[in-house]
């Protein structure tokens, strides 16, 4: 479609759209050779990944443990990480954690930016200044460790959750949003009776579905790749979650054995297999969601972020 411009034709009032060029015929094949090019950098690793988890024992060991294409399809792979070991452990711990981290998280940051924004709010200056600080001045690991520490909160989920449950960046974001509903709404709501928890509840979070799925998809995902806090909290390896166990048997190469996935050994695919198989259960989820709230992304974020 041709861009427009508007001009004003001498002696008239109304102006007139005047067509502009479209870009030349090389310039566009060039930019949809760049993108194709783009397209295949990212997606061809994706399918190596997707490939070697699915493809028969025979062609991966031939391959050397990475094929492009295979040739013809074996879930063994998945069947054992699935087989209720180590790896069907993790993942359910991820998933609770993600689920239960996400609802904490976003319960928290939207009470308190709501807070903010409300013009009156007692101490909401100094607290406002305590949330803009956070964000130049973060704590270091030693000083995390031993707060945590000192809570009893060490091998334990919680550990997961709590530290990491407000960002700074989140919390000013939902704010602008909030500061962006019409204020008739909340006082004809408060007219009618209602108070700050109901007009939080009633008014306020059915009018921010849009950055609520923004931020809790951010929260997602923090909670889903995070891997560090639970190596620094979580002794217990039954209580690892999945990024953790992608860390110490793919980007460490451990050997999984049979007791570890809860299978016999002597049924086991290639260990580049199951490795990939992991990869592939740990990306998948969040690219089955993604799709759904991301037609939600300009208006969450745009509209919180600019016209605050």
């Amino acid at each position: 479609m041709s861009a427009t411009r508007s001009v004003t034709v001498p002696g008239s009032r109304t102006p007139q759209r005047k067509r502009l060029d479209a870009p030349p015929l090389p310039g566009r094949m060039l930019t949809g050779f760049v993108l194709f090019v783009i397209c295949l950098v990212v997606l061809l690793p994706f399918l190596g990944i997707v490939s070697t988890s699915v493809a028969p024992t025979s062609q991966v060991n031939d391959a050397g443990g990475f094929v492009m294409w295979p040739k013809g399809l074996d879930f063994s792979a998945y069947e054992s990480i699935f087989a209720g070991g180590v790896v069907t452990r993790a993942l359910l711990v991820s998933v609770g954690i993600t689920v239960v981290g996400t609802l904490i998280s976003l319960f928290v940051s939207a009470m308190l930016a709501y807070a903010l924004s409300r013009p009156g709010t007692y101490g909401s200056g100094f607290v406002l200044s305590l949330v803009l600080v956070s964000l130049l001045f973060a704590p270091g690991l030693i000083p995390n460790y031993l707060v945590v520490k000192q809570f009893g909160l060490l091998d334990s989920y919680w550990a997961l959750i709590l530290p990491t449950a407000l960002s700074a960046f989140n919390v000013i974001v939902m704010r602008s949003f909030f500061m962006n509903i019409p204020k008739e709404l909340i006082e004809s709501a408060r007219i009618d009776g209602a108070g700050d928890f109901g007009v939080f509840l009633r008014i306020v979070l059915p009018l921010s579905k849009a950055v609520l799925a923004v931020i809790g998809l951010f929260y997602a995902v923090g909670y889903w790749n995070a891997f560090f806090t639970a190596l620094l909290y979580i002794n217990d390896t039954a209580k690892w979650p999945l990024q953790l166990v992608l860390r110490t048997y793919v980007v460490n190469n451990a050997q999984l054995g049979g007791a570890d996935l809860g299978t016999s050994s002597d049924a086991l695919p290639p260990q580049a297999s199951i490795q990939m198989a992991i990869l592939v259960v740990s990306i998948v989820p969040i690219l089955i969601v993604y799709p759904f709230l991301q037609r939600h992304f300009a208006t969450g974020v745009l509209t919180g972020a600019v016209k605050g």
